[in-house]
């Protein structure tokens, strides 16, 4: 009731504004609309689903919002091969399976608009922009497989593009429980046809669960505030993102004083031209700059035989400036070439510390009463983490070709090279042929590679849980994929068969027998053969229905889920839409190498689970819904596996429930 009645009466007053000209049917969604899908993430040319060149998945907006999720990281779910939980690592941060590799590597590239936020440091876009509101997003756009052909490092498993609303008026307010709250704004303005601006703010805040097994909650704040404009060829914008992940588990321990904030402030000028009536150009700089300061509990008091706790975590910086210049030739209707430059000055600029603990004599943490800090105190210089101050200073150049040989065949090939300046250089071929049987049926076969390059973190590390190795060389995977694509007017449906060749894969091998310290070690080469299926249905005028379900044939690597899929139904019936969604994983078991000396450790083991969620929302008019979302509907008790954790339990997120109100003007 606390939470209808804090809603209650902003409701009241906006209900009273008068409606606009600019009326957004904003959850009218038909499976056509929903099946008419146009991507360019995969190829830099607009594509449909029969025609693009990759394993593919979009969201729209409407589709989004039918979910019921807060977060983007969660539409992973609904994504044939891919998956998120939440993990450990620097705060309680979102962690991405996909196609049976589950690493803290940054195997996915995560894009805002087309810039990149993985980083130097740690490489996980999650790191530094753990949580990104769903409801400054216009759509998402993912490639399920090898990317880096266009895009470079960290393309390795899968792309995701984010791409931020911008032709949006509507303000949101919601309240949920665990005393969660939420309001955002999209506003866009055009006062001719050669200018445009645009801006979208989010806020979000929630007490947390009370975790009793932990004694702990997951209390989070998150801020995203992002504006751009258009100026005839010109555009630009800016964003800036702050997320807090406190209380809960930070560096395999929970604790009141557990603390992560992480900041994000990017920006972007881009220009285009048509150089002639066959050329466009497309000439972007971007800057964005990442700061975290985190800190977890390390060791009890009780542990050292001290009178205090020891806490430690980073306290980073990393920056990237990237120059993009894209051209896209336009030969005939049946050839077109892409052709692109980058160059890029990244670096991790800071390295300092959060610590309980220092001697400022010797610079050095030592674990004695005498040389606790009263509390957890910030270092922004640690001579221990001077190593990690390393430029990744690259350049890189691109080629595709788009040639429709016949009405029935359309080759793709392409072709990237990096080189990262005293660290690596990588090739990464793609080559792509779709055969169009008929106008129901699709066959393609694609090939790829990919890279991920070693970041500082894995190469200069110097901590109480991790030692870098500078040695280190970049991951390779090879990527084939068989594609039926068949697309009836009231149904369609997708059959991906994948092998990917893993080579020089980095991952964490423990230094001690205790494995309380680790490193990193390029010591893991495998395949790992799948299927993916996807299937819409269109039920009646009013309702339609998408399922999609993963098929492993080997043993994931590290501890995953080997089968997996979801469920997405949506009825409308006059002024009410619900959308119903499920997410199914398999059993997940882990026996661990050592068993530790203690009598209460159990091995890990979480039984095959459903997660139900959805929305119920009442149009209340053209411009106006009521909106109850929820997530965990029924408030399933379940844990992710993670291999830094002592006995391997993340807890997930239980029951969430929230009441929101929506107006378009």
């Amino acid at each position: 009731m606390s939470m209808i009645k804090s809603l209650l009466p902003v409701s009241l007053i906006l209900l009273s504004l008068p409606l606009s000209a600019r009326q957004e049917a904003l959850f009218e969604l038909s499976f056509e609309e929903l099946m008419d899908v146009t991507v360019e993430l995969a190829s830099k040319t607009a594509e449909t689903a029969q025609s693009v060149p990759s394993s593919v998945t979009s969201f729209s907006q409407q589709q989004i919002s039918l979910l019921g999720i807060r977060n983007v990281y969660e539409l992973m779910n609904f994504v044939p091969g891919f998956q998120s939980t939440r993990g450990d690592w620097v705060g309680s941060v979102p962690k991405e399976h996909a196609r049976g590799v589950y690493l803290d590597n940054g195997n996915i590239l995560v894009m805002l608009n087309g810039q990149r936020l993985n980083d130097s440091s740690f490489g996980k876009a999650s790191v530094y922009a753990p949580f990104i509101p769903v409801d400054v997003v216009e759509k998402v756009e993912f490639i399920r497989g090898p990317g880096s052909a266009l895009y470079g490092s960290n393309a390795f498993l899968g792309v995701m593009n984010i791409v931020t609303r911008q032709s949006a008026r509507q303000i949101q307010l919601s309240a949920g429980l665990h005393q969660s709250r939420h309001a955002s704004l999209n506003y866009s303005h055009s006062p001719d046809s050669e200018r445009h601006f645009h801006a979208n703010v989010s806020v979000f805040a929630t007490d947390g669960e009370i975790y009793r097994a932990q004694q702990a909650r997951d209390p989070q704040s998150n801020l995203f505030v992002e504006f751009g404009g258009k100026w005839g060829a010109f555009s630009g914008s800016l964003h800036v993102t702050r997320t807090t992940l406190d209380e809960f588990m930070n560096l395999s321990s929970y604790s009141e004083d557990n603390f992560h904030t992480s900041r994000n402030i990017g920006a972007k000028l881009n220009h285009q031209a048509r150089l002639s009536d066959k050329l466009d150009s497309d000439l972007t700089l971007s800057f964005i700059r990442h700061d975290i300061g985190s800190a977890g509990l390390i060791a009890t008091a009780e542990e050292l035989g001290l009178q205090q706790d020891f806490f430690n975590g980073p306290k980073w910086r990393s920056e990237d400036l990237t120059l993009n210049w894209d051209l896209a030739y336009q030969h005939s209707s049946d050839l077109a070439l892409n052709w692109g430059l980058e160059y890029s000055l990244e670096e991790q600029s800071r390295a300092g510390t959060y610590t309980s603990h220092f001697d400022p004599v010797s610079g050095q943490i030592i674990l004695e009463d005498q040389y606790y800090l009263g509390g957890i105190k910030p270092l922004n210089e640690f001579a221990a983490f001077d190593s990690l101050k390393q430029d990744f200073d690259s350049y890189a150049t691109y080629l595709q070709l788009k040639y429709v040989l016949n009405e029935q065949l359309t080759l793709f090939t392409g072709l990237r090279f990096d080189e990262f300046i005293d660290i690596d250089s990588k090739l990464s071929p793609r080559i792509a042929t779709i055969y169009q049987f008929n106008p129901q049926h699709a066959f393609k076969l694609q090939y790829g590679e990919s890279f991920r390059i070693p970041v500082s973190n894995e190469l200069n590390s110097n901590d109480d849980i991790t030692q870098g190795n500078a040695q280190l060389k970049s991951e390779n995977i090879k990527t084939t994929e068989l594609v039926w694509h068949m697309a009836y007017t009231r149904w369609q449906l997708d059959l991906v068969l994948f092998e990917n060749q893993l080579d020089d894969f980095i991952i964490l091998e423990p230094v001690d027998m205790a494995q309380s310290r680790f490193t990193f070690n390029n010591a893991y080469s495998t395949n790992m053969q799948g299927l993916e299926i996807s299937a819409s249905f269109e039920l009646s005028d009013a309702s339609w229905f998408k399922l999609n379900y993963t098929q492993h044939f080997d043993d994931p690597f590290s501890a995953s889920y080997k089968r997996f899929g979801s469920w997405q139904l949506h009825h409308k019936f006059d002024r009410w839409q619900v959308g119903l969604n499920g997410v199914w994983r398999s059993q997940v078991k882990v026996f661990p190498v050592f068993i530790p000396d203690d009598p209460d450790f159990q091995h890990y083991d979480q039984a095959a689970h459903w997660l139900i969620g959805g929305t119920v929302t009442w149009h209340l008019a053209a411009n106006k819904q009521i909106r109850v979302k929820a997530q965990n509907l029924f408030d399933k008790q379940t844990s992710a596996f993670d291999p830094r954790v002592f006995d391997g339990r993340v807890p997930q997120a239980g029951q969430q429930l929230s009441l929101e109100y929506s107006y378009s003007f």
